[in-house]
């Protein structure tokens, strides 16, 4: 563990943007650099909303942004979850210390977190969860994050929390639509309502994103890291990161002549 301060070399930028930054984080693993997008939603969630929730993340790490997200049960399993499947980097946002795994079913699942991104806290080691430090740790969610997906969520829920945070800091919020008889999906309907963007596919999420943060690879000029799991058709690229075939096939041409990949036998294969 590490302990990352205000103004000092490792403290994320973004969360300058808050009314009330935290002094420092207490930090296992690396916080990632780069645009970062937080998906969040209910913890008594469906398997409707988990299944979202997981591919939805998949496709953003497959794209080349970070997931931020909370670590509770539902919704923050399945987006983390979502963006170990694809290889990708992953930041948790914990409500107690960093050397408590709450929920504990989860402590597997945040040392995973801890090898591929971080795990990160405000709070000293040693501090017990309680109601109250969650909707205090949420600003650091939307503080660490460019963009804010809320999957499932109830009218009462603290992702709605997160939600307003991030309007109230201009940023902008997606929400997918549910079943207008199901609890858990009252509040993302709402934010619909509200004027928060309605996406109902990975590869909607993608596009979209890349609307109002931009692509990823544009924070450094780079292209984003193809992120494949041996040779695959471009259909299959297409597939695993949520988007269409012909923008997976303008990523695998920019991989290509990044020398990334090399195209055989009708395949991408990755360079190692």
């Amino acid at each position: 563990m590490r302990v990352v301060r205000r103004n000092e070399p490792g403290y994320p930028d973004s969360l300058s943007r808050l009314a009330d930054p935290p002094g420092l984080l207490h930090v296992l693993g690396d916080v990632p650099v780069g645009p970062a997008v937080a998906v969040v939603g209910s913890r008594r969630c469906t398997r409707y909303g988990a299944t979202h929730a997981r591919t939805m993340s998949r496709a953003i790490v497959g794209a080349g942004w970070t997931v931020v997200s909370g670590l509770a049960r539902g919704i923050d399993t399945a987006a983390h979850l979502g963006a170990l499947d694809g290889a990708g980097k992953t930041v948790a946002v914990l409500g107690c210390g960093v050397d408590i795994w709450y929920p504990v079913s989860n402590r597997q699942l945040g040392e995973r977190i801890r090898e591929q991104g971080a795990v990160v806290s405000e709070y000293e080691p040693g501090t017990e969860p309680a109601p109250w430090r969650f909707p205090a740790r949420n600003r650091i969610i939307v503080g660490l994050s460019d963009a804010v997906v809320v999957v499932e969520a109830a009218e009462r829920s603290g992702a709605l929390i997160t939600a307003r945070l991030a309007m109230e800091h201009g940023i902008d919020v997606f929400a997918v639509p549910g079943d207008l008889e199901r609890e858990t999906s009252r509040g993302t309907n709402r934010l619909i309502a509200d004027g928060a963007h309605p996406i109902v596919s990975p590869g909607e999420v993608v596009e979209m994103l890349e609307r109002v943060i931009g692509p990823a690879a544009s924070v450094d000029g780079a292209v984003s890291e193809p992120r494949l799991n041996g040779p695959m058709f471009v259909h299959e690229v297409a597939a695993v990161m949520g988007i269409t075939i012909g923008e997976a096939s303008r990523r695998v041409s920019e991989w290509e002549l990044a020398g990334l990949v090399r195209l055989h036998s009708g395949m991408v294969e990755p360079v190692t």
